[in-house]
């Protein structure tokens, strides 16, 4: 399958199920990095990509001759080398990067499986993609399809039944390993989606009322406590302070680095650190620490409970509603091919019936014209009409088709 001139369409990633939380932190690309990734994708001429980054995985998709060029444009914009990408990576083509995709979209490639949050991800990307002008009609109507049949997922399945996410799982870790949470201090730094989740799930899922927040935009902070009363605001300055003063801290933090040290975490003290942020923001080393025990996203994902095993079950169904709105993009995808091809086969038969018409009126006197433009342009549709078929046939290879056509009609 081939679309726009001689390139295939791809996809190259890094994910949990190969790589860890360090080795995806390499291959993480930042916003303002994604937006440069695009802009130089479409200085080097590469018509048709966009890229998913999270804290389970980074995607980029994209039409060129050889996926290198598209693993090249990774490694330049993360942190990552082409060595480690070949050990820990995925390449899908064609067929295989578009069921992938779709299996992305509909929480079956989670790490948590049913986790939806990549859906408003994946949304953000390909908007982003579209407004850096490096989306076409292909990946459009593919995104599309692919947020189509997430919706009917996660409204005809129980694949999001209960509440898990890496947000909740954090919660729920707190609640099966600290027997007196609901008096602890929890101090939650960083309020970008994964913050505001984690601050509304312990609001629901405890009575814990000594919950501080801390981001390095204050404003946010400011209009997010105003809907959120039992929480507590603190500025970015104090950090340290409430760190000191804290038994739980959860890192949702965006940066590039560590953004929590051991000069912020005296040696003696005795504190549970949970990590969600891609790439890790809280240094290694201060697993050295006796009393620090610090939890990161791939701890998380092991928190279970009784739902995902519904969830598991409903995965047929989810699979099933994929092969429906696939086999819908694959017919559009199709139609889009051959078209031009039907429509120079029509041509050339209306040619053939004009000149014939035309031949005829001259040898018959009393040539009923009307009657042989009839005849005739029915003829042409039968014969157009069964060639369609044909093409639509999945044991059918549209490209030599299509080849056969123009070197018969159009040569």
């Amino acid at each position: 399958m081939k679309e726009f001139g001689q390139e295939h369409f791809y996809n190259i990633g890094v994910s949990y199920k190969k790589a860890d939380a360090e080795t995806r932190g390499k291959f993480s690309v930042s916003k303002e990095n994604q937006v440069k990734l695009l802009q130089s994708a479409s200085q080097r001429g590469i018509a048709g990509v966009f890229i998913i980054s999270t804290c389970n995985r980074t995607e980029i998709f994209g039409f060129v001759n050889r996926p290198c060029l598209l693993i090249e444009l990774l490694c330049e914009f993360s942190e990552g080398n082409s060595k480690e990408f070949t050990d820990i990576s995925n390449v899908f083509k064609d067929q295989q990067a578009i069921q992938h995709l779709f299996r992305i979209g509909t929480g079956l490639e989670s790490q948590i499986l049913g986790d939806y949050e990549i859906v408003g991800q994946l949304r953000q990307s390909f908007k982003t993609a579209k407004e850096y002008k490096t989306t076409n009609a292909y990946i459009e109507r593919l995104v599309n399809s692919v947020l189509q049949a997430s919706k009917r997922v996660k409204n005809e399945t129980k694949l999001s039944s209960g509440t898990t996410s890496v947000s909740y799982a954090a919660v729920q870790y707190i609640i099966r390993n600290l027997s007196d949470y609901n008096t602890k201090n929890i101090l939650v730094f960083g309020l970008g989606k994964m913050g505001k989740h984690t601050c509304k799930n312990l609001a629901e899922y405890t009575k814990n009322k000594q919950i501080c927040l801390i981001n390095r935009t204050e404003v946010k902070t400011t209009e997010f406590v105003k809907d959120h009363v039992s929480i507590r605001k603190s500025v970015i300055e104090d950090l340290n302070e409430e760190v000191a003063n804290t038994d739980v801290l959860i890192v949702s933090t965006g940066s590039d680095k560590p953004t929590i040290t051991k000069e912020q975490i005296a040696k003696d003290k005795k504190i549970l650190i949970l990590d969600l942020s891609m790439p890790e923001n809280v240094a290694h080393d201060l697993a050295d620490y006796e009393n620090v025990t610090l939890v990161n996203v791939d701890e998380l994902s092991k928190v279970t409970d009784e739902t995902l095993a519904i969830r598991l079950a409903e995965v047929p169904f989810a699979e099933a509603i994929i092969e429906t709105h696939k086999l819908e993009f694959n017919d559009w995808l199709n139609h889009r091919r051959f078209t031009p091809a039907i429509s120079a086969l029509k041509k050339s038969l209306e040619t053939i019936k004009n000149d014939e018409i035309n031949f005829q009126k001259k040898k018959i006197s009393n040539f009923d014209e009307n009657q042989a433009e009839i005849l005739t342009s029915r003829f042409i549709q039968k014969i157009t009409t069964q060639f369609v078929k044909h093409l639509k046939d999945e044991n059918t290879s549209v490209s030599e088709s299509i080849e056969v056509i123009q070197k018969v009609f159009q040569s």
